[in-house]
């Protein structure tokens, strides 16, 4: 692959990411790379690496369009039947709404990962230790570690 394919493939990739695409689905189609070359690509390139971030951050915002959308729309909500005598019956099509509740948790959720600052939990963001560390950017150790010293002051308040 030459430089110059190698740099609109990375922009496709990119842009099919804002547009919402997942990598794995991207890596699907015949104009792009297989996803392991792309992931060398990641661990490779830091200017394909920081245009990647930066597509994934945007991600998270047509990510909150599709929630809108979901939640806006209740088209299928309803459904038509016979009842049992009979006539023509309404009723709420509980399986389309759970389903369209799954989709709009699972953009929820991610959407909160490729964006915490933008939209992750606030309150996680702003929560600090007695010492004045803030806990974004601890990692799983640090948190531990952390939780737990706060576990034992708790236990140690209660038993005086």
């Amino acid at each position: 692959m030459t430089e110059d394919e190698r740099a609109t493939a990375q922009a496709l990739i990119c842009d099919r990411l804002i547009d919402g695409l997942s990598l794995r689905e991207i890596c699907r189609g015949d104009d792009v790379p297989s996803k392991k070359t792309v992931c060398q690509w990641l661990a490779d390139d830091e200017t394909f690496r920081l245009r990647y971030a930066v597509a994934r951050e945007m991600q998270a915002d047509a990510l909150v369009d599709e929630i809108l959308e979901i939640s806006d729309d209740g088209t299928n909500d309803w459904t038509q039947r016979r009842g049992k005598d009979g006539e023509d019956v309404t009723a709420l099509d509980a399986e389309h709404v759970q389903r369209s509740r799954l989709r709009v948790d699972s953009r929820k959720w991610i959407a909160a990962r490729l964006a915490p600052k933008k939209y992750g939990d606030a309150s996680l963001l702003k929560l600090g230790d007695p010492d004045g560390r803030k806990l974004e950017g601890m990692d799983n150790t640090q948190m531990a570690a952390w939780l737990a010293s706060l576990a034992a002051s708790i236990n140690q308040s209660q038993g005086d």
